[in-house]
């Protein structure tokens, strides 16, 4: 079953995203993203703490830490993508702001284009290499098809069949945390997360780091007196990274050599993997505390 995964694991995220989109778009409308263009304070302040306060974050453990050269790539990786469209899920299911977690989504997928080639020079120029291409024509496909598109069907859904959208959407967005577990459990089961070849105190590091965009998230936002769905929206946009597009950077920056093996790229996937599977327990974590919020409001 695990060879049965990794064979197909592109397609289970690249399903398990198109059943999130639809899904939400079948709960949305057109003039829910009006809101978010005529208040632009809430997508502003979170495309800055995408482009700004996540960069400076992984600055100061990449200066004020002794972790090895692969662990400082991955963090500088994680960094310089934007924010995951699973967030767009988790802010759905915290009840945040759906529209506005999809603007920035989308807005930071777009500028990642020009933005992550940059904030990755800044971080880590020494290990960048000359041959480094950003995977442009991939990334635009995927946005295209599994992020907008879905999205748009989704909301033409409501629009033409108001009273089945509801039963829809419900369906889709379980049909994707399906999707989720099945990626959880299949990168555990090929046994990417080998924490052998890495010590205590680097992975103590690399979590505070991951803590660390978490309490940013959370708490850098409330200095801007944004109402708690926008909040709920920008904390899962800053902890809730693109993995996938983190993967597809390591590949580009580390090619695959037939028969050698690279320990600084092994680490560097090693940093990402485990971002990638504490951000879904931490987004978990951040859904429940935001739902007992609105609970008792």
């Amino acid at each position: 079953m695990i060879e049965l995964y990794i064979e197909y694991e592109y397609w289970v995220a690249a399903i398990q995203l198109l059943l999130a989109m639809l899904g939400m778009g079948a709960s949305l409308q057109v003039a829910d993203f009006k809101k978010v263009a005529l208040q632009p304070k809430a997508a502003t302040i979170g495309l800055l703490m995408q482009l700004m306060a996540v960069p400076l974050i992984a600055l100061g453990f990449i200066l004020f830490t002794s972790l090895p050269p692969g662990i400082v790539i991955g963090i500088a990786i994680v960094a310089a993508i934007p924010g995951g469209t699973v967030s767009n899920i988790f802010t759905y299911m915290a009840r945040g702001n759906v529209p506005l977690s999809i603007s920035i989504t989308a807005l930071t997928s777009v500028a990642c284009l020009v933005t992550t080639p940059l904030i990755l020079d800044f971080l880590i120029s020494e290990y960048m290499p000359d041959s480094f291409v950003m995977p442009v024509a991939q990334i635009a496909t995927e946005i295209g098809l599994f992020l907008l598109l879905p999205l748009i069907v989704g909301m033409s859904i409501l629009k033409r069949f108001p009273s089945y959208a509801e039963g829809f959407s419900t369906l889709c967005v379980r049909g994707s945390l399906l999707g989720i577990g099945l990626i959880v459990i299949g990168s555990v089961g090929a046994g990417r997360l080998n924490f052998s070849h890495v010590s205590g105190p680097e992975i103590a590091t690399l979590l505070a780091f991951i803590a660390s965009l978490s309490l940013a998230g959370i708490w850098l936002t409330k200095a801007f007196g944004l109402a708690k769905k926008d909040n709920s929206a920008i904390e899962m946009e800053v902890v809730v990274r693109n993995i996938n597009l983190g993967l597809l950077l390591k590949v580009s920056l580390f090619p695959t050599v037939a028969g050698e093996s690279n320990p600084m790229a092994d680490m560097a996937l090693f940093t990402m993997l485990l971002y990638g599977a504490w951000q879904l327990v931490t987004g978990i974590g951040l859904i429940f505390w935001r739902r007992r919020q609105a609970d008792l409001a």
